[in-house]
């Protein structure tokens, strides 16, 4: 895993180049590179953490044994064994350098071309090419986004094009601009994420999963998909399996030790994260059968029992016989990580279980250099609750005529949340106790504006959104909106949605989470059940085979009883999260109140204060609006943090001391 970075245009000096590496050696701290053609105007530049032959034949920028290609390359190429047999069977003779993937790519692009050659290529990975005979610059992110890449020109075609694995890095060229893209903050409250292509700053982007880029000096980038997730997923579906549930579930138990077998390749210590759920449980299950000696696992311990995962992990570890290491943390100790948020993420980003996860890879990073972890199993297996609640809810909506579901809303929503919830939970003799419902103010908050959505696609939207698309939290809020962009026809309710997880919420927000909290302690993560081969075969399956009778992940947990005794892995699905109602009520009420400021909030002209004033006095009169307010406090202090930063570098972030709970 590594860190890159580069400039096509404008001013080109190894000193530009390495402040922007330097800016991200945190991912990369074995080894850094310069690569320059000032008269062609191009610099590359790599900040290597080394997994993969860690001599010096690895080192980057790498140029091709053609001399045509340069690269700067991020991530890990796992068939790369299989792409060098490849090459060496169509006659490609090379004298091998090392056995770095790197310069497997680097071969495969001379001979196969570019495209062709990630069309072959599986693996999660950032890259920058330099094509010498073209002059042109060549981006390309994995299919599903798991490695990040942002670009862009903040001026004219005359104006530098930066690109890097982190916005800071980006940060640190004389010409980057840091302006606010307001459309990109509206989304972000919602969505806790900023949305791909997008980035928090005007005129930066994302490059999107799946994608590659092109650009010379001057002109406009052209970007091309080579992989479609939509496509596999349309394909999938049409194309459905006809396996019995005992046969598919043998498939899929083969096809996991494959792509897990590949995934431990490493020239240093692997390990796994074990929450001991399903999806974790599956891939270390699956690893230690084929390790020869225990895997060693990690799980990070809370004291408070409603967030702590680590008695079932450690059950988990103990049948498997892993090397298992837990670490339970106080609340102090969690909350020393927030000061760290901003610097971690660059952007405001507003998952709470950024906490735990950074706190879980700082103690896995104690041990080993690259972790394996379940992620990618709930999007694409149907882990959610929410799909079902959804698909059942729309369809009595939607048997509504628009008028009268939309006055109704209307209605629900003029009734104070506080009576909802009285309700809900007191009812006296009016609910019987089997339909007395806890914070039920809060779920008729949620719901009631989504009885006027147009269409399934609208009102799933507004389910996962933190604010509502109503809310007009951001001042000067560009008229523009977010749609579906993904062409999904051919996929019922259900799918709909979890191919909209599968393209946007996956990457958007828990791979970058897991990417940034890992690499902020130069840790590797490899996640198995995203491999496109698992991906493409799981939309294959009958959607019975992953939602069964209210059961979800049906199939994994086929794999799984398989290993593991269902009484040590079937119990309620619980979020990695941390009680953030509690201390924004408790120790971190005081740093919350000083960003809630209304006052501060007008000064600054970002945020229109009413809808955050009211929904921080229901918190600290104990409603949990801890989702919506954590977006606006990560986003006060991550501007916080960047004001302090000197100049326009890597953020350093305050926070006044806490007590723990």
């Amino acid at each position: 895993m590594c860190g890159i970075a580069g400039v096509l245009g404008g001013e080109i000096t190894p000193q530009i180049i390495l402040r922007m590496t330097k800016a991200v050696a945190h991912r990369g701290p074995d080894d850094e590179g310069v690569w320059l053609d000032t008269e062609a105007g191009i610099g590359l530049g790599h900040r290597r953490l080394a997994i993969i032959d860690v001599s010096a034949a690895g080192h980057q920028p790498m140029q091709s044994v053609s001399g045509r290609f340069v690269i700067t390359f991020n991530g890990e190429i796992y068939n790369y064994p299989d792409l060098r047999a490849d090459l060496e069977a169509q006659g490609h003779r090379v004298d091998w350098r090392g056995h770095s993937d790197t310069e497997i790519l680097l071969a495969g692009f001379d001979l196969w071309g570019v495209k062709a050659t990630l069309e072959r290529a599986m693996g999660m990975f950032a890259l920058a090419l330099w094509d010498k005979q073209d002059r042109t610059l060549i981006l390309a992110r994995d299919r599903l986004g798991e490695k990040p890449l942002y670009y862009g020109r903040q001026g004219g075609l005359s104006s530098p094009f930066l690109f890097g694995s982190e916005l800071k890095a980006l940060a640190q060229h004389p010409d980057f601009n840091p302006e606010i893209d307001r459309e990109a903050l509206d989304l972000y409250v919602r969505y806790l994420a900023v949305p791909a292509p997008l980035s928090i700053y005007r005129g930066i982007s994302k490059l999107l999963p799946g994608t590659m880029l092109r650009v010379s000096a001057g002109s406009e980038p052209r970007i091309e998909a080579y992989w479609s997730g939509a496509d596999v997923a349309r394909a999938g579906v049409a194309d459905p399996l006809s396996l019995s549930p005992e046969a598919a579930t043998d498939e899929l138990e083969a096809l996991l030790e494959h792509v897990v077998g590949r995934q431990m390749v490493s020239d240093v210590p692997l390990g796994a994260f074990l929450s001991g759920g399903i999806d974790s449980s599956t891939v270390v299950a699956i690893m230690q059968k084929l390790s020869p000696r225990p895997v060693k696992t990690f799980t990070v311990g809370f004291h408070d029992e409603a967030f702590n995962e680590a008695p079932h992990a450690k059950a988990v570890a103990h049948h498997l016989g892993t090397d298992h290491n837990e670490f339970y943390v106080s609340a102090q100790q969690a909350m020393d990580v927030i000061p760290r948020l901003p610097e971690m993420y660059d952007e405001p980003f507003a998952d709470s279980s950024q906490i735990p996860t950074h706190l879980i890879s700082a103690l896995a990073r104690t041990q080993v250099t690259v972790a394996l972890s379940g992620d990618g199993g709930d999007e694409i297996f149907g882990g959610y609750d929410r799909y079902l609640f959804a698909a059942r809810l729309w369809k009595k909506v939607a048997a509504i005529p628009a008028p009268i579901r939309s006055a109704a809303g209307r209605l629900m929503a003029g009734v104070p949340q506080d009576a909802w919830t009285a309700l809900g939970e007191k009812g006296g003799s009016l609910l019987p106790d089997t339909l007395r419902v806890r914070r039920l103010g809060e779920k008729v908050r949620k719901v009631a504006p989504l009885l006027s959505a147009p269409s399934l696609d609208s009102f799933y939207e507004g389910v996962i959104a933190s604010w509502p698309s109503d809310a007009r939290l951001i001042v000067d809020r560009p008229a523009s909106s977010r749609t579906l962009s993904h062409d999904l026809r051919g996929l019922d309710d259900v799918q709909r949605m979890m191919a909209r997880d599968m393209l946007g919420y996956l990457p958007d927000d828990v791979l970058a989470k897991v990417d940034r909290a890992a690499m902020a302690v130069s840790l590797e993560t490899r996640v198995p059940l995203l491999d496109p081969e698992v991906v493409a075969f799981a939309w294959r399956l009958p959607l019975d085979f992953k939602l069964r009778g209210g059961t979800s992940k049906w199939i994994l947990r086929q794999v799984l009883h398989r290993h593991v005794p269902k009484e040590l892995i079937e119990r309620p699905k619980t979020g990695f999260g941390v009680p953030l109602d509690d201390w924004l009520r408790g120790p971190l009420r005081d740093w919350a109140a000083n960003l809630l400021d209304p006052r501060r909030l007008a000064s600054e002209g970002f945020f229109n204060a009413g809808s955050i004033s009211e929904a921080w006095k229901g918190q600290l009169k104990g409603q949990a609006n801890s989702s919506k307010l954590w977006t606006v406090l990560m986003f006060q202090s991550w501007l916080d943090a960047i004001r302090s930063a000197p100049g326009a570098g890597a953020p350093r972030a305050t926070m006044p001391a806490v007590s723990a709970l």
